[in-house]
């Protein structure tokens, strides 16, 4: 199945939901009709059972997302009426990413800079090219980080290299990226689609209350003491102990054979 908007692309395979940023021409830049198609992208891929893990990936072969298309504000054209919808949708498709329960892979080849860099740090795994090159501007163009992206940025990298981000604007290679935990590893350009979609089957070849449960728990471990919802982690848990998958597991382990499993 295929769903597809002009500036966005979504694709099904084998458990697989992949999610491609299809402005090339503008290096994947994201405006915000791609925001309001990124909403639907991901609740049709959470609301679907055979969609186990989900990859996000730019079109062509210059950039993962360089950031935000700012086009018509640079040129006068937005009213604050539609600055104000905007910066609601952003916050909408923040939301979103956030609460995804599925595990999302970002797929990333050339530029991923500034708002890139923040879509990419939604994502649970982050596999890059050679060819990658990171950064945020934000200081150079008299901006800041909203807190969201830079306590996640924190919790990746550290407060010392965070800050050495943010505060020289600085463009980082792939291996720089890697050497500082930015991303999970670096490949040849060629070999990044297969090495990806191999981690991706790999996801979806698992028990997906099982895969569901870890991301959830890890996700509140992260949280403040005082912020985390227990009663998610309680509940993830018993979906797995009380699931027909768990009595299958067992069961294909006795007979040692592969699970067949229902999600369920």
């Amino acid at each position: 199945m295929i769903l597809e908007t002009e500036k966005m692309i979504a694709e099904k395979a084998d458990g697989i939901g992949w999610m491609t940023f299809n402005q090339p021409e503008r290096r994947n830049a994201i405006s915000h009709e791609m925001r309001e198609a990124i909403l639907t992208i991901l609740d049709d891929f959470e609301t679907d059972p055979e969609v186990r893990v989900i990859v996000m990936t730019g079109a062509g072969d210059k950039a993962f997302v360089s950031g935000s298309d700012i086009s018509r504000t640079e040129k006068g054209e937005a009213t604050p009426e539609q600055l104000e919808r905007q910066g609601k949708l952003s916050g909408l498709v923040q939301d979103r990413y956030l609460s995804l329960s599925k595990p999302l892979i970002a797929m990333i080849r050339g530029y991923c800079l500034g708002g890139g860099v923040a879509t990419a740090l939604y994502a649970d795994l982050r596999i890059a090219a050679i060819d990658a090159q990171f950064g945020i501007p934000a200081a150079r163009l008299g901006n800041a980080y909203n807190f969201t992206y830079t306590r996640m940025l924190v919790d990746l990298v550290g407060p010392a290299r965070a800050k050495e981000i943010l505060i020289t604007a600085r463009r980082y290679s792939a291996e720089e990226a890697l050497q500082m935990g930015l991303v999970h590893q670096v490949v040849p350009v060629a070999a990044l689609r297969d090495t990806v979609t191999g981690i991706a089957a790999a996801i979806a070849d698992n028990a997906p209350l099982s895969v569901i449960a870890a991301k959830a728990m890890i996700d509140e471990i992260m949280k403040d003491p005082e912020d985390r919802d227990m009663d998610r982690v309680r509940a993830v848990r018993k979906a797995c102990i009380e699931s027909n998958d768990f009595r299958e597991g067992r069961r294909a382990f006795n007979e040692k054979r592969k699970p067949q499993w229902t999600g369920t």
